[in-house]
């Protein structure tokens, strides 16, 4: 079946930009007009392919031809570029990626500056579940957890993100006179990133199992945004995983704040390995995109214990 390369754009516009409003101000042309077109593309699909909601949603068929919609884009870009010199008019490819917030606040920014003609749209998710968006076709790569790859996609490693617990050192004071027992962890108030954020209780259940006792059960804040989750560790809110903590030599600024007033609970870490998995697919722009991902973890990450 030939599909339509402009049906294929209307559809990618429409799910990157949540409404068909938005979509026909990015293509120059009228929300009529690219209605038309996505009602096109579900006629000769046979199947409905987005859903009509604030955002708009892919359906199954719809995430089928959003990857497609994606992959004709990128490639066509790649073409008129070693065609010749761009026209004035010519807009930038533009990649989608899922990343995690810690990699996104700490070391990827630099690395995703570093590629031209390119520009991004960031997807922001837990890295254990950012790879749930590349079958979708709602990405091209993702920095996640997973190291096993998903269908159609390959993986490489990029390091670990690495955590200490911490403390301001007055909150360390008061709340851990006599270190982080199992008793003084179980009243202490916690910092947690997220509800899905495992790194403080894997190392709960770490001191507890050294100890024979009962995991403790903290009060806990949900602060999740990186900078602000390291503002309340480093203002006494509670104790928290903080990091990621960068490899010697390397320095990440989002940290250097609030160092000289944290303190460390324990010499113990938790490691999250991360891994870059992207489409299999063969792509200059793509190419140069994950070279400068892995090159920038390649400086400013620990590497895996062997």
């Amino acid at each position: 079946m030939r599909w339509e390369s402009g049906q294929l754009a209307a559809l990618a516009a429409v799910v990157s930009e949540g409404s068909f409003d938005a979509a026909a101000r990015v293509l120059h042309v009228t929300p009529s007009a690219l209605s038309q077109r996505v009602r096109a593309l579900e006629s000769a699909a046979g199947a409905v392919l987005v859903q009509r909601t604030r955002p708009v949603r892919p359906t199954g068929p719809g995430r089928t031809l959003l990857r497609l919609a994606r992959q004709v884009e990128l490639l066509g870009s790649e073409a008129a570029a070693e065609l010749g010199p761009a026209d004035d008019g010519d807009r930038p490819v533009t990649v989608p990626l899922a990343v995690n917030a810690d990699s996104l606040a700490t070391w990827l920014v630099p690395a995703l500056a570093a590629v031209d003609g390119v520009v991004f749209d960031l997807h922001l998710a837990d890295q254990d579940r950012t790879v749930d968006l590349l079958p979708a076709g709602e990405v091209m790569a993702a920095v996640t957890s997973q190291r096993t790859p998903v269908q159609g996609c390959t993986a490489v490693p990029l390091g670990v993100t690495r955590y200490q617990p911490r403390a301001d050192r007055e909150f360390a004071a008061r709340w851990f006179p006599h270190g982080p027992t199992p008793e003084a962890l179980d009243a202490a108030p916690m910092v947690v990133f997220a509800r899905t954020d495992d790194l403080q209780d894997a190392w709960l259940r770490r001191v507890a199992n050294a100890a024979g006792t009962a995991v403790p059960d903290p009060p806990r804040h949900h602060v999740p945004a990186t900078a602000d989750f390291l503002a309340a560790v480093r203002h006494g809110l509670g104790w928290g995983m903080w990091g990621p903590l960068p490899r010697p030599g390397a320095r990440f600024e989002v940290l250097e704040a609030g160092e000289p007033d944290v303190v460390a609970l324990s010499d113990d870490t938790v490691d999250v390995p991360l891994h870059l998995q992207q489409w299999r697919l063969r792509s200059t722009v793509l190419d140069r995109v994950t070279a400068a991902i892995r090159t920038a973890a390649s400086r400013s990450l620990p590497l895996a214990p062997a």
